[in-house]
């Protein structure tokens, strides 16, 4: 096995996707990696051969720690789609030529449900022609629907983040004793982990949310807003948390009742679900008359680095060099999963799993973690997002601001 790597990331960000990609350098490096490589824009750039030598970009120390800090993708992103190699074999041949000719011995991929469809058939591919090279999922996302891994890196930070924000948005929204409902919209296109996520809000300070709406309960109007008007006969301020990927019982979604843009990624994937708490503050207005704010949390919830959970950076730190030292010790078509062995205290191990058994998988919230009228989170929810938002990694802050860094 040659001694070069290379590692790419894909799909949308999280705050801590740099932190795997630390990991994966670094233990790499202790290990005697020769070179590691970074593929810019993912596959998509690798096939046009961008590449950078990553040990001119992340050489020392402070590189490192900026890096764990550092939202966004370091090293660029794609959402490509691989074909099948029935469909088209010269994609494949382009690859396995770059692998021979910078002796790339293991590729390791960052991402999430759609990069783990890419490394599952790379592995496949390299099997059938008796390639040496290896590949390795490394987890990622925020929405937190990645099969058989306790949970996803960037998932802690982004509930926090919302956790965060939606207790100060509803410290606002009680400054004034007048009915009003304020919907607040969080990604999450068919798995609720996110919104249900904004329980994190409630304690001895703040009441949380009222609702707390998921893709896992068909949305039905007469009931919901039967319920909003039950909670304005007891408080004047309702603060509800809706998922964006909210759907009818018919499978529409809410958005779609406010927009028909229908913009699907190379997955065949909605790219945009924007408008469920537009369509959830007019439908409130038009039928109970009361004041009524919708707030989209969109991007933010991925990028904002600055209020990252300590444990999420250490676990995206973890499976980058899980995953670098499964594939030094021979193993392929895996992906870097994390195993929860206890919530108090809290300890999570990592451990190798099939990527078959990954790819094209969603999921979702269990049904028994909703409340039976399908609109709150059970305490179990609580219990298993609590660890995942603990402490916090403060940024370098250089002039007032975060210090970051950047290729070029």
């Amino acid at each position: 096995m040659a001694m070069n790597l290379i590692v790419g990331q894909s799909g949308g960000p999280t705050a801590v996707i740099n932190s795997s990609l630390a990991g994966v350098y670094e233990t790499a490096k202790n290990l005697g990696v020769n070179k590691v490589y970074g593929m810019l824009y993912g596959i998509e750039g690798l096939l046009q051969e961008k590449m950078v030598d990553l040990d001119e970009m992340l050489g020392d120390i402070m590189s490192i720690e900026l890096l764990k800090r550092t939202p966004s993708s370091y090293l660029g992103s794609c959402r490509c789609k691989l074909p099948t190699p029935e469909q088209d074999e010269s994609v494949y041949e382009t690859l396995f030529r770059l692998f021979d000719k910078y002796e790339i011995g293991a590729l390791l991929y960052i991402g999430g449900n759609d990069s783990m469809d890419t490394i599952a058939k790379l592995s496949a591919y390299g099997a059938r022609i008796r390639s040496e090279v290896r590949f390795i999922g490394v987890p990622k996302t925020i929405d937190n629907d990645l099969m058989l891994t306790d949970h996803t890196p960037g998932y802690g930070s982004a509930a926090k983040y919302i956790a965060t924000i939606l207790k100060e948005v509803i410290a606002d929204a009680s400054v004034y004793d007048i009915r009003s409902v304020t919907v607040a919209e969080i990604m999450g296109r068919h798995a609720g982990w996110l919104a249900g996520a904004a329980c994190m809000a409630a304690g001895p300070d703040c009441d949380g949310p009222d609702m707390i709406l998921l893709p896992e309960v068909p949305f039905d109007p007469e009931n919901f807003l039967k319920r909003v008007d039950d909670l304005q006969k007891s408080k004047s301020n309702v603060i509800i948390a809706a998922s964006e990927g909210v759907k009818t019982a018919d499978g529409t979604f809410l958005c779609d009742l406010v927009s028909t843009a229908g913009q699907l990624d190379a997955f065949g994937h909605k790219a945009i679900l924007s408008g469920t708490s537009r369509y959830l503050a007019d439908l409130i207005h038009d039928n109970l008359g009361c004041k009524t704010r919708a707030i989209e949390f969109s991007t933010l919830q991925r990028c904002a680095s600055h209020l990252s959970s300590r444990v999420d950076v250490s676990e995206a730190y973890q499976v980058g060099g899980a995953a670098v030292t499964a594939a030094l010790a021979g193993e392929s078509g895996k992906m870097a999963s994390l195993k929860r062995l206890a919530s108090r205290p809290y300890h999570c191990i990592t451990e190798m799993i099939d990527i078959n058994a990954v790819a094209n998988f969603e999921k979702t919230v269990p049904l028994n973690w909703i409340t039976p009228d399908g609109t709150h989170v059970t305490k179990e929810f609580y219990e298993y997002v609590r660890p995942l938002i603990q402490s916090e990694l403060t940024p370098i802050y250089v002039n007032g601001t975060p210090r970051h860094v950047r290729l070029g």
